[in-house]
């Protein structure tokens, strides 16, 4: 019985981990909502520096990750021939791919395994991230021309990832 009750109680950690199951309430987890401004951020890798004030005038994709997420994984592949594959030589979309709690050579390492050209930047200490929400990714954020957060959604789901799509095309064509 205990060995049921062990596995019972492995699986429900897994499973909720999985989901991204979260007993809190949205207003305590998520720090920005769609309509608000962008917060003040910066961000920086082995080639650019970059600030959400020089962002102004472009749709920006906001993209949280780690390495270790099973949804963020799934979603990595989708995100760079769906949407960085098509919009990457648009001069006015910013796509940001931001490994929470990870360090560069971390997600260097990550991104050569499993051959991702996506554009990369750490957020060791969750200092980005933690302007945006307290928990749960992957994380996605769609900022207009003007700083306004237009899109936001947590997880991975492929008619979720349809509608992020749909969205830039709107905000690209």
């Amino acid at each position: 019985m205990k060995i049921v009750l062990k596995l019972f109680f492995a699986l429900a950690v897994v499973v909720g981990g999985y989901f991204s199951i979260s007993w809190a309430s949205s207003e305590e987890i998520d720090f920005v909502k769609v309509g608000d401004k962008v917060p003040a951020f910066e961000l920086s890798n082995k080639t650019s520096k970059i600030n959400a004030e020089s962002l102004k005038g472009k749709v920006v994709l906001i993209n949280f990750f780690a390495t270790w997420c099973p949804p963020c994984v799934k979603e990595l592949p989708h995100l760079e021939k769906e949407v960085w594959q098509e919009f990457k030589d648009n001069k006015d979309f910013v796509l940001l791919v931001v490994g929470r709690e990870h360090s560069q050579e971390e997600i260097d390492k990550f991104a050569e395994g499993k051959g991702l050209d996506l554009p990369f930047y750490p957020d060791l200490e969750r200092t980005v991230f933690g302007k945006f929400a307290k928990q749960n990714i992957p994380r996605n954020f769609i900022i207009d021309r003007e700083g306004k957060i237009i899109y936001s959604a947590v997880g991975f789901n492929e008619e979720e990832f349809t509608k992020m799509k749909q969205l830039l095309n709107t905000q690209l064509k």
